[in-house]
């Protein structure tokens, strides 16, 4: 009698933290896709200002860096209230607002929507891909967590450094495994939420919506340099 009460209360949790889980997930993926909206709202002000134009590159690289890490660090301080939310908003504005100088540049080709239409369906395939494969994937992917890091920190090292060198091969080196890292960033914090690792869908949001920031930027990045026509 005591092993079937275990059981049934066993099968009770399990249930509740299945269901507990797939609730983070939703709410994940409803503020992943409101994001996108103050995201465009602050590409289309940084294209129609040119703001971010009359800047040189050290100057909003110091911008970007001091603004994103200032507004992630809001966020998790406000992560568990509604605060939070709006932090997160203000947030994805300010990456839009980064991001307008290379969507403007992409805009100046003659198929530059194009090449931004691709770039967001291609980032969407990806998403969709590894969101896919996290709910098939059976293994614990924790491990992973600290080469991928360390993958980051390179790919931020070497960014800053072609900064000075201004090397085209090292620029497209980085774009490309760019684009390879912050993919399989992706699984692995998609991962995290259905395993239970990450419990806060603020959060959870924020560490999905760079690593789809991240690929977006990276691939309209090649599809510029190697799609891009001039009229």
């Amino acid at each position: 009698m005591n092993e079937s009460l275990q059981t049934q209360y066993g099968q009770v949790l399990g249930s509740g933290l299945a269901a507990e889980r797939q609730r983070v997930l939703r709410n994940t993926y409803w503020l992943l896709a409101l994001s996108m909206l103050p995201t465009v709202l602050g590409a289309w002000i940084g294209v129609s200002t040119g703001i971010l134009a009359t800047m040189g590159v050290g100057a909003s690289t110091l911008l970007f860096f001091a603004g994103a890490f200032g507004l992630m660090f809001v966020i998790e301080k406000t992560k568990n209230s509604s605060t939070g939310v709006i932090a997160l908003l203000a947030f994805t504005f300010f990456m839009g607002l980064m991001l307008s100088r290379l969507v403007a540049a992409v805009l100046g080709f003659s198929n530059g929507s194009q090449l931004i239409m691709m770039a967001f369906g291609g980032t969407g395939a990806i998403f969709f891909a590894m969101a896919s494969l996290a709910t098939v994937i059976k293994r614990d992917l924790s491990s992973m967590g600290k080469f991928l890091f360390v993958g980051a920190v390179i790919l931020m090292v070497a960014g800053i450094a072609n900064i000075f060198l201004q090397s085209s091969a090292l620029m497209l080196t980085i774009m490309v495994l760019a684009m390879a890292v912050f993919s399989a960033f992706m699984l692995f914090d998609i991962k995290r939420v259905l395993d239970g690792g990450e419990t806060n869908y603020i959060s959870a949001t924020l560490a999905i919506y760079l690593d789809l920031y991240n690929v977006f930027q990276s691939l309209l990045s090649l599809l510029g340099i190697f799609g891009g026509e001039r009229d």
